[in-house]
């Protein structure tokens, strides 16, 4: 069957507008155990072309993002460093908050995972589940990815028996006594859910994999760890004292502890259920399976869709820090700014594949495409306006086109679309020479219609390239152009 790819909608449908529109977004919730990286900076520019273009079409928008702070990785690189796991954490969730500003990405609620709200948060939903009967308590033994923080059988494993997305990281054994959610008693309804497009997952490809999965009998899963393991560090389990809770129940309920569940029952009714998950496809399953069935034991609306998007290679490699090859995206934003990142990232790798990093291709694409190409044309239509004053524009508006490939999150043909205007406007400039032109009425006619093109270009501009746009915004909003 065809999947529906119309934004933020379980079928598909347009969405309402006006000034009740409402728009709730997120991106995944990142491990703060070390410093950003290119990665990170791709969704969260992703995830604020989708807030700016819904602000575009009116709607009131909310962006999540926050700080998985529970994880033993953190715990663990913490130690490391002989530092506080609390100030450690803070620290390194800072960084995160930066670096969304330096993208000028502009997060509404920035949720850390160790905040009293969030402990709160966390806890009622385990009630909720414990008391719907779905949580209970035996000993376990099995393979444990810190990396992850997820256990594993042997059947999901690689040939060399390490996990698929932490190759050469060898897995913990690990026994002890803890919490299990049933999850194998919610496969039918997640099974429905995403057949249904009531979570609808973008790509089709990606859905699809969730549904072979979801073929196999599912198996109830570990949500807690001993405070031995877990080093008294995490959400507490209610009414155990023994045991805190493991971080996918807890990360997973960052979504909603930051827009009021457990703490303000106003806001979390506004801005709940989100539109649209923003995340990597390392981590689907924990949203398409895990996620909707915690959500679904306690009561609660599930998610309308997931945007799955695919992963950088740097230079033809994995990034690894063994290798050296992990991109400091706060240097490449110093350097060209962060319109340069946010363009690059969005004209030259679509979300669905996966994209190799080059700062030389990087360079090329700033110098080709926005230095000589949209700077130069601005620059020479401005000067040209310089000997008449135009009229007023009719007021810019985003065509069905533009609204569709958004909407299906083709932000790279989008751009497509825009630099072919671009270059057309300029080609037309060098076909008819309006600095050899002594009749102003022609030439007026001339920079008319480009300079109200520009505007129009300019004003699309506005969820990708938002500086830019502002700057051709106050150059060519006016008939006196300057």
């Amino acid at each position: 069957m065809t999947v529906p790819h119309s934004a933020f909608h379980r079928d598909g449908s347009a969405p309402p507008r006006g000034r009740d529109a409402m728009f709730p977004g997120t991106t995944a919730i990142p491990y703060v155990n070390a410093a950003p990286h290119i990665g990170h900076a791709l969704e969260f520019i992703q995830s604020d072309v989708i807030a700016r273009y819904h602000k575009l079409l009116g709607d009131e928008v909310c962006l999540l993002s926050g700080g998985d702070e529970n994880a033993l990785k953190n715990v663990q690189a913490a130690e490391k460093a002989g530092q506080n796991v609390q100030e450690f954490v803070d620290k390194n969730s800072k960084i995160f908050e930066d670096l969304a500003e330096k993208l000028n990405v502009k997060f509404d609620v920035f949720q850390k995972g160790s905040s009293k709200q969030h402990f709160e948060s966390s806890q009622e939903l385990w009630k909720r589940c414990f008391d719907n009967g779905d949580i209970y308590k035996k000993e376990y033994s099995g393979l444990y990815c810190v990396g992850c923080e997820a256990f594993y059988t042997s059947d999901e494993l690689d040939e060399n028996g390490e996990c698929f997305e932490h190759p050469g990281k060898k897995l913990e054994t690990v026994t002890e006594e803890n919490y299990f959610f049933k999850l194998s008693k919610y496969q039918k309804q997640i099974t429905d859910l995403i057949e249904s497009n009531k979570l609808l997952i973008t790509p089709e490809k990606r859905r699809n994999e969730m549904l072979s999965f979801l073929k196999n009998p599912l198996t109830d899963i570990s949500i807690s760890r001993s405070n031995e393991r877990a080093k008294n560090w995490g959400v507490p389990v209610p009414n155990d004292d023994s045991q805190r809770m493991y971080v996918w129940f807890d990360a997973l309920n960052i979504y909603q502890s930051g827009v009021g569940f457990g703490w303000n029952g106003e806001k979390y009714k506004k801005w709940w259920p989100a539109d649209v998950h923003v995340i990597g496809k390392g981590i689907i399953r924990f949203h398409a399976v895990y996620w909707p069935a915690f959500l679904l034991s306690a009561g609660l609306q599930t998610p309308k869709q997931l945007l799955i998007h695919e992963y950088f290679t740097v230079n033809g490699q994995k990034m690894s820090k063994t290798l050296g090859n992990v991109i400091d995206p706060f240097s490449l934003v110093e350097k060209y700014g962060s319109d340069a990142l946010r363009f690059y990232f969005l004209k030259h790798f679509s979300p669905f594949s996966d994209g190799d990093f080059s700062e030389d291709k990087f360079k090329l694409a700033y110098n080709a495409d926005l230095a000589n190409g949209l700077g130069n044309l601005v620059a020479r239509v401005a000067k040209l306006c310089e000997k008449v004053e135009l009229d007023s524009f009719n007021e810019p508006k985003l065509s069905e086109d533009y609204k569709k490939l958004i909407e299906e999150y083709k932000f790279n043909e989008v751009l497509g679309k825009i630099w072919t205007d671009i270059t057309a406007i300029d080609q037309e400039i060098d076909k008819n020479k309006p600095w050899k032109i002594e009749d102003l009425k022609k030439l007026k006619e001339l920079l008319q219609d480009w300079a109200e093109r520009i505007n129009q270009i300019g004003y699309e501009l506005k969820p990708f390239t938002p500086d830019t746009a502002e700057k051709i915004e106050k150059q060519f909003g006016e008939s006196k152009i300057t």
